[in-house]
This record gives C-alpha cells, sequence and structure tokens, in this order.
C-alpha cells in the first residue's frame, strides 16, 4: 500500500449557532466541502444543569437532499422526527438520518442530563446524496455502540461506522461508497488504513494528537489528505481519539441553503416552499 500525503491541516474554527459555541473544521475559509462532506461540527461542553428538556438542545427543523450523521462520543442525544420515530443515542453510538425529500426533526438531551447536568461530546456531519437518490423517501436509522463494529489492536481501537476496516463491515448505509470510522490510539501506537486512492479523506482529532505524512495534528485540527495513495498511517503523539471520513466523489453540482441540499437553485427553492407549506412533515414535541 502507499501512503496518501496530506493536503491541508485546518484547524477547527469556533462558531456561534443559536447561542451555543462549537468547533467547526468543515466548511472554512480554505476549504468550503471535500466532496461528498459538506460540513462538520464538534460539540462538547458541560450542561449547566437545572433546564428542561425542551429548553436545550435544537427544537424541529426541516431537511432535504442529504445525510445528517451524529456520532456521539459523552452523553446521549434524543431524536424525534415527523415520521414518527423517537430514540436515545448514547456514547458510541451513532444517529444516521437521511432526509431525502424531506424530514422535520429535533435534536435534544435526556432529561437526568438536562436537569442534573453533565458532559456531552458529539460530532456533527453532513454527507451529501447523489442528485438521483435526494428525493428518495427518509429514513432515520439509530446505532448503538454495541451495534457498531470494533476492531481491535494493540494501543487501537477502531469503530466501524460504514465502510470496511480490515475486512470489518460497518452497518451504516449509504447512497455513495464511503468508509466511515472512530478511532482511539493510545500515545505511540500506529495504525494503517487502507483507503481506495479514489476516495477523498480527511481525519479529524477530537482530543490527542497525531503524526502523519510528517506532520502533527493536534486537538481540533483536520487533516485532508491527497488521491495519490490508497492508505492512511497515523502515530499518536498523545493519547488520542479521532474521526476518519472518506468517500467517493460524487462529482455533482451543489447548491445548499441552509438545511437543503440540492443539485440547484430552482431545487432549493421548491425546497423552502415545501417546507413553509408542511410537506416535509410536522413534528409535534411532547415531553413528559
Amino acid at each position: 500500500m502507499t501512503n496518501k500525503t496530506l493536503k491541508h491541516v485546518i484547524p477547527a474554527q469556533k462558531v456561534n449557532m443559536g447561542g451555543n459555541y462549537l468547533d467547526q473544521p468543515l466548511p472554512t475559509d480554505r476549504l468550503d466541502h471535500l466532496d461528498p462532506f459538506l460540513l462538520i461540527h464538534h460539540w462538547h461542553n458541560f450542561l449547566p444543569g437545572g433546564q428542561r428538556p425542551q429548553e436545550a438542545g435544537v427544537g424541529p427543523h426541516p431537511h432535504r437532499g442529504f445525510s445528517p450523521v451524529t456520532f456521539i462520543f459523552k452523553g446521549a442525544v434524543e431524536h424525534r422526527d415527523s415520521l414518527g420515530q423517537q430514540a436515545t443515542v448514547e456514547a458510541g453510538g451513532t444517529q444516521w438520518m437521511f432526509a431525502g425529500r424531506g424530514i422535520t426533526h429535533s435534536e435534544r438531551f435526556p432529561r437526568d442530563l438536562v436537569e442534573n447536568g453533565g458532559e456531552l461530546e458529539f460530532i456533527q456531519f453532513w454527507v451529501n446524496a447523489p442528485s438521483a437518490h435526494k428525493m428518495e423517501a427518509p429514513f432515520y436509522k439509530p446505532i448503538a455502540m454495541e451495534e457498531t463494529p470494533l476492531v481491535e489492536e494493540k494501543n487501537s481501537k477502531i469503530w466501524v461506522v460504514s465502510g470496511d476496516y480490515k475486512g470489518t463491515k460497518g452497518v451504516a448505509p449509504t447512497y455513495s461508497p464511503q468508509t466511515l470510522l472512530r478511532g482511539e490510539l493510545k500515545i505511540g501506537g500506529e495504525v494503517t488504513i487502507a483507503i481506495p486512492k479514489s476516495y477523498n479523506t480527511l481525519i479529524y482529532v477530537l482530543e490527542g494528537g497525531v503524526k502523519t505524512d510528517e506532520k502533527t495534528l493536534l486537538t481540533k485540527d483536520m487533516g485532508v489528505f491527497n488521491t495519490d495513495g490508497d492508505a492512511i498511517t497515523i502515530t499518536a503523539t498523545a493519547d488520542s481519539r479521532y474521526i476518519v471520513l472518506s468517500g467517493e466523489p460524487i462529482n455533482e453540482p451543489v447548491a445548499q441553503y441552509g438545511p437543503f441540499v440540492m443539485s440547484d437553485q430552482t431545487q432549493v427553492m421548491q425546497a423552502i416552499r415545501d417546507s413553509q407549506m408542511g410537506k416535509m412533515g410536522i413534528l409535534i414535541e411532547e415531553f413528559d
């Protein structure tokens, strides 16, 4: 195998999302998107406690044309949607939602966490869908940590969410070929991950430090690789937690407005109208 070389090292930027400050490595002023990946948000904070569930998280909002995916690392996230589905995904799990032609959902936190306070950490990233699939039926798939295949080696743990790692396959459904991994690597540990040469590939370090292609990435740094090899090798310079997002480029136009990701502006305008008319479903949250 030949290692991919590193093209960019991009530190995450702080952004304000409705009063919540989080780290955003994608997009930045240096990179708009990395096909098929459109956005990465890293939220890590301590809830103060003394709140009601409806006062924390993100209330009902619509999506169309892509998959918003959430990796939960600490705490838990509650999902409700206009299809009538409700689920709580705890640390180590994944919320996989395909918005398709339209869905309305909310992202809240469990009652004990908002009432008593506690640590919460998750990453949400957006994966574009090919135009041929954008208007298919939406779906939601919660994946618990116990349902996520784990490859454990010396100093290394890699959970395979989607795609293949050393013959172990993830269970998350995608509309284009992808390898999506969550990893932990002890200081001094090294791991080589095979990734098809054509895949766009990034690594994001949640915590710690890793070295790849003779460059070091620290906490909240994103490394973007060239498509010049069929693997990446990382060495931990500290106990580290990271994710790898890689996928075959869709190579189609992207027109985005807020929570809608379509192929042209006409489709975006239609998405806005459909949302205003309630065609993406209605979600009325109920709290005990």
